[in-house]
């Protein structure tokens, strides 16, 4: 009977996460880490996140590579470009699955959950998802995690849309001009570039209780259906949505003892790192160590065991 493909990737998971000794190398001169683009947490957290990570590596020039995000974060890991990066599960496991080398990636540690958000005018007619075909809809920068997720949901779904890639910022601002009619967002929550919308312009949320359950159904595993609570923006609802957990990554390479300690600032360091995401609040420990069927690199794996004891 054939290996089915995804026991092949967890095995070859398994035996490509070299293993590392006690006394490793001394920590590298840089340290790169990808994080998201203008207007979304990623690029809020993972800045924060360098900064703490500076003050714990000293000689180690630590930077935050601004990005799409997720899809663009796991191919610059992949292609060795950067250390550390941020991404959604959904395309982070998709990217193993059809990888040459599924070892060359693993997981510090599972951060806080993302979002989906539908965002059209207070005024607009539109109502349901379905409501969008045709219309002018930003699926977030190409590469990002919003546009793997959207394009998964709508063709799900078979919506078509006019899809436009810019980051969250950018559709924030041209949702307000009118030049868009819609904008998708899979971030954390609050969104910045979402609360950064003028009182002037009110917007909504659309609901989505009976897609997030499809797209749990069909694609098991990464999706949730949640709720956003009403507190999260001045004037907007609450919201039946799906959230998707986000991992820290780092490369297989990258040394174990760097890697404890990016673990353990994490999840020490957690309160400064999540300053202003009450999303990002939610990182801790308990939570940390479930990455689906990403497996944790050997520093991340010796930190959360020397908290255990």
């Amino acid at each position: 009977m054939p290996v089915p493909r995804r026991s092949v990737l967890l095995a070859a998971l398994a035996a490509g996460v070299p293993a590392c000794s006690a006394a490793g190398p001394p920590a590298p001169e840089e340290l790169v880490l990808a994080t998201g683009p203008d207007g979304a947490v990623f690029r809020e957290v993972g800045g924060a996140l360098a900064r703490a990570l500076a003050g714990r590596l000293p000689g180690t020039r630590v930077v935050a590579r601004p990005t799409a995000a997720s899809v663009e974060n796991v191919r610059l890991l992949q292609e060795g470009s950067v250390h550390l990066g941020l991404s959604s599960l959904d395309p982070t496991f998709d990217a193993l699955l059809s990888a040459d080398d599924p070892g060359g990636i693993s997981a510090v540690g599972r951060l806080y959950d993302s979002f989906l958000q539908v965002v059209v005018p207070a005024r607009a007619a539109t109502t349901r998802l379905a409501d969008l075909a045709g219309l002018r809809v930003s699926f977030g920068p190409r590469e990002s995690g919003t546009e793997f997720t959207a394009t998964r949901l709508l063709d799900l779904l078979g919506i078509r849309v006019d899809a436009l890639r810019m980051a969250h910022a950018d559709a924030a601002r041209r949702l307000a001009e009118g030049s868009i009619d819609a904008m998708l967002a899979l971030t954390g929550i609050p969104t910045p570039a979402i609360r950064g919308l003028p009182e002037s312009f009110p917007v909504r949320l659309l609901d989505l209780p009976d897609e997030a359950v499809r797209l749990a159904e069909s694609y098991p595993g990464p999706y949730v259906p949640v709720t956003i609570p009403a507190t999260t923006y001045r004037d907007v609802g609450p919201c039946r949505t799906f959230a998707v957990p986000n991992l820290l990554l780092a490369r297989s390479a990258l040394d174990a003892s760097v890697v404890e300690v990016v673990t353990r600032t994490v999840f020490t360091d957690s309160a400064r790192i999540a300053a202003g995401h009450p999303e990002a609040s939610r990182i801790n420990v308990r939570t940390g160590i479930a990455t689906g069927e990403v497996p944790l690199h050997p520093g991340a794996e010796r930190w959360f065991r020397s908290v255990k004891r």
